[in-house]
């Protein structure tokens, strides 16, 4: 491998993700991409659509070949098959996965002895539909993959870095995994929360036959979510997670003040705060 672009690609899991990462690999022109998933019909769709070059019945028999091999399942499935293919993997080669929480997936490398080979990646890119008929070949083009060494892996983590950029067209960014997940508990984690509760509120408030605005239908766009999915990443992050909703009272408690003594200034201020950082975010 040379700048790891590797001849040969492991893709497990071909989901909307996995799957959209093997047609931007074979769009870039990886000559070998190897994929499984536990459902046989993916794989089947996928090596009919040419994603994959091959679509073995087992996980082992795509980690035993690949010099990269990612891992595209949820994140509790993702450790437990890092767990299982760590002894498949070839000598010098390389794996990753691309679940939203990175602590847990870096530890077990490290605890597997894969220290040296494993770098979590975590692209902020997604879609609600899923499964391989959910995939694309632009998912990953153009946005921030965090990329997250284990110890002693910064090496390992610069190759990952330079696979996303070179071959998935993305803009890699190395960091931390303790920093990762502190920072997308609440750029991520905490607006899903929200979402779900507004979703939670309007379903039991909402007038039969009412029709949504256009502001409840934007602020409950990630209510529709996977929820196993994210029942895996709530959990997973809850000791830093639990903190952050906590800290939500405050404003809530703030706002709530001011409708009840009537202080328009206040309730401007309130609403002022938000509307700056948003128009901020924006330039």
């Amino acid at each position: 491998m040379r700048g790891l672009r590797p001849t040969t690609l492991g893709v497990i899991g071909l989901g909307a993700i996995g799957g959209s990462l093997a047609r931007q690999a074979r769009r870039a022109g990886i000559a070998t991409i190897l994929g499984w998933s536990p459902e046989p019909a993916e794989r089947a769709a996928a090596a009919r659509d040419g994603v994959v070059d091959d679509a073995p019945g087992s996980a082992a028999a795509v980690a035993e070949r690949a010099e990269l091999l990612v891992l595209a399942g949820p994140p509790a499935a993702n450790l437990e098959l890092l767990t299982r293919l760590a002894p498949h993997l070839p000598v010098g080669g390389l794996a990753t996965d691309v679940g939203s929480v990175k602590r847990a997936i870096v530890t077990q490398a490290a605890t597997l002895g894969l220290g040296t080979r494993f770098a979590g990646s975590h692209p902020m890119a997604g879609t609600h539909e899923h499964g391989f008929a959910a995939s694309r070949t632009d998912l990953f083009r153009g946005v921030v993959v965090y990329v997250t060494p284990a110890p002693g892996g910064t090496a390992a983590a610069r190759e990952v870095a330079h696979f996303w950029e070179s071959v998935l067209e993305a803009q890699a960014v190395i960091m931390d995994a303790a920093l990762h997940d502190a920072q997308v508990t609440f750029t991520s984690q905490v607006p899903q929360i929200v979402s779900s509760l507004l979703g939670h509120f309007l379903a039991t408030r909402t007038p039969p036959g009412a029709t949504l605005g256009p502001g409840a239908r934007d602020t409950t766009r990630l209510a529709a979510s996977n929820p196993s999915l994210w029942t895996e990443i709530l959990l997973m992050n809850r000791d830093l997670l639990l903190p952050a909703l906590r800290s939500l009272e405050e404003p809530l408690g703030e706002l709530e003040r001011a409708l009840e003594t009537g202080d328009a200034q206040a309730v401007h201020a309130w609403l002022a705060r938000a509307a700056d950082w948003r128009r901020e975010i924006e330039r």
